[in-house]
């Protein structure tokens, strides 16, 4: 009779849980989780603020004027084969003569000072220049080629990890909504299991059962608001600003 009395009381004992279970997790339910919901902007919005942010894509970018730059160089290049070329001298000119005896007559000694100057135009031709040209061109144009094609990768490669890290974070949300739910019905399981347990209602082995199970609930809700909270900082550090939110508690 012992026996038959302690299993009805734990049935009633179910039964009772399983409707304050799901009356009260409703109520913890609101209480801890509207509290940290988060309303999270568009994926368009976050992907074009994390590609304005971007260090490497920025620099790819400015990579492009720099070999812009350079085909611009290349295309003047030539130019340093044509000059123009000017030249002034000032000086005294001493001028004199000689009799037949080589001596230097003093009256013919004369000073003066003089201005020369030159102007003149130039051209050079080097051949090698000239054949090399035309491929020197064509590289500058590869190497811009090249510089954009790196710019569009990287930014592709932002935008498939923005991606995921979105798409990771609303389902990392949904994780923490059904674990935060599970835990508040084990925490009120436990609670009542705790009550009965005191009343000599409930067995020290089901006790023990029940707490492991509550335990477990915590760590794994634990667990899954640490992954939540990691991955929506990591977003909002990309993005530069921070999503509509509350505290967790």
């Amino acid at each position: 009779m012992i026996k038959l009395y302690k299993i009805v009381s734990i049935i009633s004992l179910t039964v009772a849980l399983f409707n304050n279970i799901q009356a009260q997790t409703k109520e913890i339910e609101y209480s801890s989780l509207n509290g940290s919901e988060v309303t999270f902007p568009p994926l368009k919005t976050v992907i074009d603020s994390v590609l304005k942010r971007s260090g490497m894509l920025n620099f790819r970018k400015h990579h492009i004027g720099v070999k812009e730059a350079t085909l611009a160089s290349e295309r003047i290049y030539w130019t340093r084969n044509f000059g123009l070329q000017a030249e002034t001298k000032y000086g005294n000119l001493n001028s004199f003569s000689t009799d037949s005896d080589g001596q230097i007559s003093s009256a013919a000694l004369v000073t003066t000072e003089q201005v020369n100057y030159s102007v003149g135009f130039y051209f050079k031709f080097p051949i090698f220049d000239a054949i090399n040209r035309k491929k020197q061109v064509k590289l500058a144009k590869l190497e811009i080629e090249e510089a954009k094609s790196m710019a569009e990768f990287q930014e592709e490669e932002i935008r498939q990890a923005v991606i995921k890290l979105y798409q990771e974070l609303i389902l990392k949300q949904k994780l923490l909504h059904i674990k935060s739910k599970s835990f508040g019905a084990g925490k009120v399981s436990m609670e009542m299991v705790e009550k009965e347990f005191r009343n000599g209602v409930v067995p020290t082995a089901e006790y023990v059962r029940i707490s492991g199970i509550t335990s477990n609930l915590e760590a794994d809700y634990e667990i899954a608001k640490s992954e939540f909270l990691t991955i929506k900082q990591l977003l909002e550090d990309l993005a530069g600003f921070s999503f509509d939110s509350q505290e967790l508690n």
